[in-house]
């Protein structure tokens, strides 16, 4: 398998997919899906296995790499790499200095990721539209669970890997939403900062582990059902609003790894009412703006994502 698409296309998509990322309540796989790339991704995650060594071995490094898709693994995975490590301290600034503006633009970009997404459903049938409702009432029911205690056992942290990577390749729901929900994230982040190659290993080996595991089964379920597939995905995203409303009450908090008191437990809230209960402004004018603007700059990615195709 060899990419037919740009190089820097693909890296600008890995750009975006890691911006995404590193938002809890906001999926790389979203970018992933509206910029034309998601099945590739896929099915380059499923094609490595033992496989690889064999053509290697008889074939040689080239025949290795075609078969690995490594340029667009490199590029994307680049540009992911590159954006999380730039982009995370200006996004969590943000995030804690205007969040009402800052889950408003999210929540744009999602609106307007279902209305794309539900589009490539060319019938909708009864098991598409179930399909639809069930990923719908999926991703919903995940934004209301109540987040576990802190969780630093070892096979916790495989654990979380685990399912925190399915997450992180399926449209709707994020990865460090995920591990916030399990009580992880506060761990791994711990983990990072404290450079505990121990942990990050056994979480790393985790995200493999799942990693490998689900995308074999997302490329299933696109080959024998595409059309439901896609169906339950913009479910996926259309439940995950729940989490990205921007006005929302605190009802308890944590400390995050930096020894910060940080929101831990919210319920969401009417703008009207935000005043009300919090004491401060619901910036609902600039709210719709950036709202507006987050829907806007998806539909310049897929057309983005159009010309790169050609």
């Amino acid at each position: 398998m060899k990419t037919k698409k740009p190089l820097l296309g693909i890296a600008v998509r890995g750009l975006a997919m890691g911006a995404a990322d590193v938002v809890p309540g906001v999926s790389g796989g979203t970018i992933a899906f509206i910029t034309g790339i998601y099945e590739e991704l896929i099915e380059t995650i499923s094609n490595v296995n033992l496989g690889l060594l064999k053509t290697l071995k008889s074939d040689g490094i080239k025949a290795f790499w075609t078969q690995l898709n490594g340029n667009f693994i490199v590029a994307l995975f680049a540009g992911i790499i590159i954006s999380i490590s730039s982009l995370a301290n200006l996004i969590s600034y943000l995030l804690e200095s205007f969040p009402i503006i800052v889950w408003s633009f999210f929540f744009g970009l999602v609106l307007a990721s279902i209305k794309l997404m539900t589009k490539q459903v060319k019938k909708w049938t009864a098991p598409t539209i179930l399909g639809f409702i069930i990923g719908t009432g999926i991703a919903f029911w995940i934004t209301i669970l109540p987040p576990m205690q802190q969780a630093g056992a070892d096979w916790y942290i495989f654990l979380s890997g685990t399912i925190a990577i399915c997450a992180m390749i399926l449209p709707g729901i994020s990865g460090s939403f995920i591990l916030l929900l399990l009580g992880s994230y506060q761990t791994v982040l711990g983990a990072v900062k404290e450079v505990d190659l121990m942990k990050i290993a056994i979480f790393g080996f985790g995200c493999i582990i799942g990693l490998l595991s689900f995308s074999h089964l997302l490329k299933w379920m696109f080959r024998k059902y595409e059309h439901v597939t896609i169906a339950v995905l913009s479910g996926f995203l259309l439940g995950s609003l729940n989490k990205l409303w921007p006005w929302k009450e605190v009802l308890s908090t944590r400390l995050n790894s930096h020894g910060e008191t940080v929101p831990f437990i919210e319920s969401n809230v009417s703008p009207f009412s935000f005043e009300n209960i919090t004491n401060a402004p619901n910036q609902i004018g600039y709210s719709i703006g950036f709202c507006i603007l987050g829907f806007l700059i998806i539909f310049v990615l897929e057309k983005f994502g159009d010309k790169t195709e050609k």
